[in-house]
């Protein structure tokens, strides 16, 4: 459904993208993740035909984006993460401009924005102006205004940016809703952990380079990440990760909250595994034969966070 091979963009001297390479299929929701001025929304822009490559291709649906632009702005819809709206119309106003600017018949026009208004939670809201809406409300207004004219795909650059944590659970709920429907989308986030429950694979991009294309799982694996768990013990925290530390199955054993006047019992020790390891039985079989007490052994799954902080290098353009 989208394909990029190449793809080079500059601005002036600044080298945005970067010979960027990506291939989504059809019903694939991808989590663009990189530092501000990575690259991300360069590229949407591009697939948006909002913007000419300077060298390689793209392509959307099978549509070049230079041979194609007004074709392909038929079956895209792109949310930028500063969405401009206008104050002085309604919500339904709002969006029966957006649906007579796509070229939506005017009989199909009211039935279609009631449909989007339901999905995006806002028929209540449809006789109310735009600039009485919250943060929240405006950003779901956004992607109802995309989804008026049935697109495709979807390109959405950070949609939950500035949103409440409500609102950005409503908005994860929708996404999802989308991804049933058969969308295919980009989404940018800062917010990694949201990014890891909806997607079906992430991109890692840094100063216009993409570091990484696949699944969470193959991300972890490539960054090295091990499994970690999370240790409790009544005394002796320090004792126990110096210990843990000579074990060639561990990659790591911190000890964590380790401010003054701590208590001991109140400390953790935080072990990686060596990459490749799996299983932790062998962890509490040497604590327990050392005499260490311990009050709470619990796994924790490798972090979004983790993989990118291990990925990128903290780059900027």
């Amino acid at each position: 459904m989208i394909s990029l091979q190449n793809v080079s963009v500059r601005y002036g001297d600044l080298l945005a993208l970067d010979n960027l390479s990506l291939e989504l299929e059809r019903g694939q929701v991808f989590g663009y993740i990189g530092p501000n001025g990575a690259g991300k929304s360069t590229t949407m822009k591009v697939l948006a035909c909002l913007l000419r490559a300077d060298a390689g291709e793209a392509s959307v649906d099978g549509l070049s984006v230079r041979k194609h632009p007004e074709k392909i702005r038929k079956i895209v819809g792109f949310m930028p993460d500063f969405l401009g709206v206008y104050d002085d119309l309604t919500v339904h106003e709002y969006l029966q401009f957006f649906c007579a600017a796509f070229g939506v018949a005017r009989p199909k026009r009211s039935s279609l924005i009631d449909g989007v208004l339901e999905l995006t939670d806002l028929t209540e809201k449809k006789h109310e102006m735009v600039s009485g809406l919250s943060r929240g409300m405006q950003q779901r207004l956004g992607v109802a205004r995309v989804l008026v004219h049935d697109p495709k795909v979807l390109l959405l650059d950070e949609p939950a940016s500035g949103l409440d944590p409500r609102a950005r659970i409503e908005m994860r709920s929708l996404l999802m809703e989308l991804q049933r429907m058969g969308k295919t989308i980009i989404v940018s986030s800062h917010i990694l952990s949201e990014l890891h429950e909806m997607c079906s694979s992430i991109g890692i991009i840094e100063r216009g380079k993409l570091l990484f294309a696949g699944t969470t799982e193959q991300a972890i694996a490539e960054s090295g990440a091990g499994e970690r768990i999370a240790i409790r013990l009544e005394a002796d925290a320090v004792r126990a990760a110096s210990v843990l530390s000579e074990d060639e199955r561990v990659a790591s054993a911190t000890v964590e909250d380790e401010g003054e006047g701590e208590v001991e019992s109140e400390r953790e020790v935080l072990v990686e595994l060596a990459p490749g390891k799996h299983g932790h039985h062998f962890i509490l079989e040497r604590l327990v034969n050392d005499g260490f007490r311990i009050n709470a052994f619990t796994p924790r799954s490798v972090k979004l966070e983790d993989v990118f902080l291990r990925i990128t290098k903290g780059q900027v353009q």
